[in-house]
């Protein structure tokens, strides 16, 4: 069985260093940011299925990187924080974040919160739904999983390249509007650059590229993108 990967977001060496400690021994695979600038490099690179998550950070704050995260991920956040104010953990809440533990904390009960947090998601509490599947030709899309299938290979997806993709095999060969894919792709559109879509679709035809895969995203000058399925691949 695998074990359940946690990201601890902490600039305290001492308290990452010691909750890592604790959770590698009730079995959980723990990595401790270490780069406070490339969080987001981190998550992707761990996948993790929690993150622990501190307010206190150099740069920006963990409600700014809570927001950031809850862009790629809809795993588990607990903040961790040594301010103890109704208002920090009504801010935590409404970031992005799902539960609140006020330092210095009991370990036991920092396990219990995870414990309950991950059955909640991925154990005996998480919500059983029909798993979707979106075919193209040979290539196959399982949105819940957010993995890519082809050519034999299971190809993991971020979250933005995952809604990408679903919106794009599913509505091929027909173009799909910018306007459409940034209302799926972000919350508040009033806030995201111009260029901020096209840098997205980079990415998900870089990692097509990556794989092998020769169905092309197209460029519909004015109107959208639509996929266009290679013939091995249709």
């Amino acid at each position: 069985m695998e074990q359940h990967r946690i990201l601890i977001i902490e600039d305290d060496r001492k308290i990452a260093s010691l909750l890592a400690e604790t959770l590698r021994k009730y079995h959980y695979n723990v990595r401790a940011a270490d780069d406070f600038d490339r969080i987001l490099e981190a998550e992707a690179e761990f996948s993790p299925h929690l993150i622990l998550l501190d307010i206190n950070l150099p740069s920006y704050d963990g409600y700014y990187w809570c927001r950031q995260l809850r862009q790629r991920t809809t795993v588990p956040i607990l903040f961790i924080s040594a301010r103890s104010g109704e208002m920090d953990q009504v801010f935590a809440l409404e970031n992005g974040g799902d539960d609140f533990i006020t330092k210095p904390f009991n370990y036991e009960i920092v396990l219990a919160k995870i414990r309950s947090h991950l059955r909640r998601s991925f154990g005996e509490y998480a919500p059983k739904m029909e798993e979707r599947t979106i075919r193209l030709g040979r290539l196959e899309l399982y949105p819940e999983r957010m993995e890519l299938h082809a050519h034999g290979q299971e190809i993991p997806l971020q979250k933005k390249e995952c809604v990408i993709l679903e919106l794009l095999l599913s509505e091929s060969p027909k173009v799909v509007s910018r306007e459409r894919f940034l209302e799926e792709l972000w919350d508040d559109q009033a806030f995201v650059d111009e260029n901020t879509l096209n840098v997205n679709m980079t990415r998900v035809r870089k990692k097509l590229a990556d794989y092998g895969i020769q169905s092309q995203i197209e460029t519909v000058r004015g109107a959208g993108y639509r996929f266009i399925a290679a013939p091995e691949e249709a």
